[in-house]
């Protein structure tokens, strides 16, 4: 694939088209300090200073959670979502802006220092779960059923490019319910693994194929887990 900085996918009269927009030429501060992501576990304990740890009173894991969300869940940015009324999805589900990247080659067995250069850059998505169907009594705690309806993963618009997002320091995530920001914290702040972990851990043993999806999981201030610290989980997107 030719370099790009923003790329986005757009259609018209009928066809499909790719285009970069290039790099912002308006110069726009990034808000609030530099703060290292949490690479591991090890870095979360000693930045919070103690020998337990836990968020959203979930424990913290060794390795990041994975499910998969199926290709039917993707959804272009303002595209309608279709809602269910009798399994209760309007009302019980919460918005969770998340950043998503996105895999560029097919991928086995790689390390974390091997899978910077298997991203193709990096987006926004909306992680729509019922939390109805998260519920052990409802479907035995697995998430897959909760998170797997028609449309439940928005993602968008513009594709950036690792060369545009650097290390990601300072960049800020900010979601909106009808123009009130829900959400607003920098990207790496309540992250305990980074992208390239991310991808390393789920490719041992298993073919990520180019073009996968992979949600980082959502940070503070998100439905009945509003807190101070938030927690991460993590979700792939399927091709």
């Amino acid at each position: 694939m030719a370099p790009f900085a923003r790329l986005i996918r757009f259609e018209s009269n009928g066809d499909i088209y790719f285009s970069d927009l290039g790099v912002d030429t308006i110069e726009t501060p990034h808000l609030g300090s530099h703060i290292t992501a949490y690479l591991s576990l090890d870095d979360l304990v000693a930045e919070k200073n103690s020998a337990t740890v836990s968020l959203g009173k979930l424990p913290v894991p060794a390795n990041p959670p994975l499910w998969t969300k199926p290709a039917a869940s993707l959804a272009a940015p303002h595209e309608d979502i279709p809602m269910n009324k009798d399994r209760l999805i309007l009302d019980l589900t919460p918005v969770k802006g998340e950043l998503v990247f996105v895999v560029s080659r097919e991928c086995r067995d790689v390390s974390p220092a091997e899978a910077e250069s298997y991203i193709l850059g990096y987006t926004a998505g909306n992680d729509l779960s019922c939390r109805l169907y998260q519920m052990p009594e409802q479907a035995g705690g697995q998430f897959f059923y909760a998170k797997a309806f028609d449309k439940f993963a928005p993602l968008g618009p513009a594709l950036i490019s690792p060369e545009v997002f650097g290390d990601g320091k300072g960049l800020k995530l900010v979601t909106r319910v009808n123009g009130k920001v829900v959400q607003e914290v920098e990207i790496l702040k309540d992250m305990i693994f980074a992208p390239a972990k991310i991808l390393s851990f789920m490719s041992q043993g298993t073919t990520i194929p180019a073009g996968t999806a992979v949600m980082t999981g959502t940070p503070a201030g998100v439905g009945a887990f509003r807190s101070p610290d938030g927690f991460w989980i993590i979700e792939i997107l399927s091709r």
